[in-house]
């Protein structure tokens, strides 16, 4: 299996990887920057909110079996730049990189696409109305994208985590019970289970991870 991993130089876009590569995937993982090349995996650098980025890693990627979206972002409030940013990051890039390889699994007639969410895209809160509504469009859109695909070998599926323990998370909310957020690894196995062939009947699911919360 070939396998492209978007956000992979985040927390559980790592874990993503690890997953993949335990289980003997060729794995493409893309981030805007690396420190180095070279190790498990081949590393692709772009920009996934700009087009011209997506269609040039897509050409370096070649032929792709399971595309994983984690690339996202946070940004509190409601303001126009938050509104700006939340979609670009959040919805438009899951665009942009799911136009560049689904006419190439339309065409081989198999392939899965397995986006990651936010719980806050079915529970809104307050001060968050930007975040929320963009992932919330995200789901939309996977869940177009899946009726869209009816009758073929490609699935779109996403997954909705709560707060996922990462260390970033950790000191941004010091006093937060750590021991009820969703582990890394846990969300990766879920995604790997999405884009196997034991999920082929399985396509426009919307699947929470809440962890212990």
């Amino acid at each position: 299996m070939r396998v492209l991993v978007t956000g992979a130089s985040g927390a559980l876009g790592s874990a993503v990887i690890d997953q993949f590569v335990n289980e003997g995937a060729v794995v493409f993982g893309v981030g805007r920057s690396w420190r180095a090349d070279g190790g498990p995996f081949t590393k692709l650098r772009a920009d996934v909110t700009k087009p011209a980025d997506v269609a040039r890693m897509a050409s370096e990627a070649g032929e792709i079996d399971a595309l994983i979206h984690v690339v996202g972002g946070f940004a509190p409030g409601g303001d126009n730049d938050a509104w700006r940013q939340m979609l670009r990051v959040n919805l438009e890039s899951a665009v942009y990189v799911f136009n560049a390889f689904l006419p190439g699994m339309k065409a081989r007639d198999r392939g899965s696409l397995v986006a990651i969410g936010s719980r806050a895209a079915l529970e809104p809160e307050a001060g968050l109305s930007a975040y929320g509504a963009s992932k919330a469009a995200l789901v939309h859109y996977i869940r177009s994208i899946a009726l869209e695909l009816s009758g073929t070998g490609v699935r779109a599926n996403i997954v909705l985590p709560a707060t996922i323990d990462t260390a970033a998370n950790r000191r941004d909310m010091p006093g937060a019970d750590y021991s009820k957020w969703v582990k890394p690894a846990s969300i990766a196995k879920v995604v790997s289970w999405l884009a196997s062939g034991d999920t082929c009947d399985v396509s426009g699911a919307v699947l929470p991870i809440y962890g212990r919360g």
